[in-house]
């Protein structure tokens, strides 16, 4: 990587567009909330899509909605470079989930064509379709569609809870396109990056402004039903209940610990509880909850379903309930390409910025394009870690420096 000067991106200009775009959908609290294929989502599009033009960048459209900017390189018959993210949000969401990905590759693009630097592969932007799953499911849509994943008709089929579908969506805001998906001019990219706020706590604990991302925890999700007996909760004695809100209680306890036993990659998640019938006076008699299980390893992840089911199988005789467990998700642990992470780490070392190696906790467009393509990740830290929340931040500084990384590692790869 010798070129004589090291290119920098333009800083300023990368802030202004993220906080240009945050205006589309913008929240009283400062986020953002632009879900997938709704009209600000269609403005957030048309806003990228013009910058990208603007660029010198050729955009085209594929059947699912993903957007792709290419920027020509010397031979036209090289496999491009790729780069992305999405711009959909969390109904609650912030400015840089997402959003990040998408703009730091547009001022790659913009930066090398301040400087006058060709490269002999081309470059693509990329905006992948619904990856946060708010509105529709599955949840990375796009890019599972892209990876074959996915059928398109399948994606078109999806409907939100209002009953409209992906694919009246798509054409009503003018993103039905045409490109067959998973089609790139030139062959499957040579290298896909990513970079992303990281999500969670741990660089801003260490003080370091880069994360080098080896891999993705693998992602196992469930629907649990624990069905007991409605009762009057005044005359039913306590040893002759059948509640299945104090069983669905013990459960949850069982997979913090099942978590915990996987230390300290292990997460174990409930975030969804419903219980029926919901009265003050009336023992419950149905709870379903959620259950998301992740873990560096797919045998760990063995380990955790099988304790979850030894378990509640257990509370559920102890309490006199019935519990049905069905997987809704799976995502296998992900390893992203060793020459990506490697240019990832040489474009940080380049720079002279502190660095650590992080494997991500949360699902990502590049855990998809990884089984397609060579891929990898940058990380740069966020405020107290918090994310999907209006409240999410980041430092200038730190946007500028993943910024830097992407732009280095894109010019390693495409020569």
């Amino acid at each position: 990587m010798d070129t004589g000067v090291t290119p920098r991106i333009d800083a300023t200009r990368l802030w202004q567009s993220l906080m240009d775009l945050a205006q589309i959908g913008a929240t009283p609290k400062g986020g953002v909330r632009r879900l997938a294929l709704t009209d600000e989502d269609r403005q957030g599009r048309d806003l990228v899509a013009r910058w990208c033009r603007e660029a010198g960048l050729e955009v085209r459209i594929d059947e699912v909605g993903n957007m792709f900017a290419r920027r020509a390189g010397r031979d036209p018959q090289a496999r491009a470079v790729a780069t992305g993210s999405h711009i959909d949000t969390q109904p609650s969401g912030g400015k840089f989930d997402g959003n990040y990905g998408v703009l730091a590759g547009l001022e790659v693009m913009r930066t090398l064509d301040d400087l006058g630097i060709e490269t002999r592969a081309p470059l693509e932007v990329v905006v992948w379709t619904n990856e946060e799953g708010s509105r529709f499911t599955p949840v990375m849509m796009g890019s599972g569609a892209f990876a074959g994943l996915f059928n398109p008709d399948f994606v078109h089929t999806q409907k939100d809870r209002a009953g409209i579908s992906v694919g009246d969506e798509l054409q009503r805001i003018g993103y039905r396109g045409t490109q067959p998906c998973g089609a790139v001019p030139g062959g499957m990219f040579a290298a896909y990056f990513e970079a992303h706020i990281e999500q969670g706590p741990v660089l801003e604990a260490q003080g370091l402004p880069i994360g080098i991302v080896s891999g993705a925890l693998g992602q196992q999700w469930y629907d649990v039903t624990v069905t007991g007996m409605d009762a009057h909760a005044g005359p039913t004695p306590m040893e002759l209940r059948r509640d299945a809100m104090l069983a669905a209680a013990r459960m949850v306890e069982a997979v913090n610990r099942i978590a915990l036993d996987e230390a300290p990659h292990g997460r174990g998640t409930v975030g969804f509880v419903q219980v029926q019938p919901n009265s003050r006076n009336v023992i419950p008699g149905c709870v379903q909850f959620s259950v998301d299980f992740r873990n560096p390893s797919q045998g760990g992840l063995d380990r955790m379903d099988a304790a979850m089911h030894a378990q509640f199988t257990r509370i559920a005789g102890d309490g006199k309930v019935a519990v049905e467990i069905r997987q809704v998700v799976k995502f296998e642990p992900c390893l992203f390409d060793s020459a990506c992470v490697a240019s990832v780490r040489r474009a940080a070392q380049a720079l002279g910025l502190p660095h650590m190696d992080v494997v991500s906790g949360a699902g990502h467009d590049a855990v998809y394009v990884a089984g397609v393509a060579p891929a990898g990740m940058i990380f740069v830290p966020c405020k107290d870690g918090i994310s999907h929340n209006e409240i999410e931040d980041a430092l200038p500084e730190h946007i500028a420096a993943g910024a830097n990384v992407l732009l280095l590692a894109m010019l390693e790869r495409a020569q």
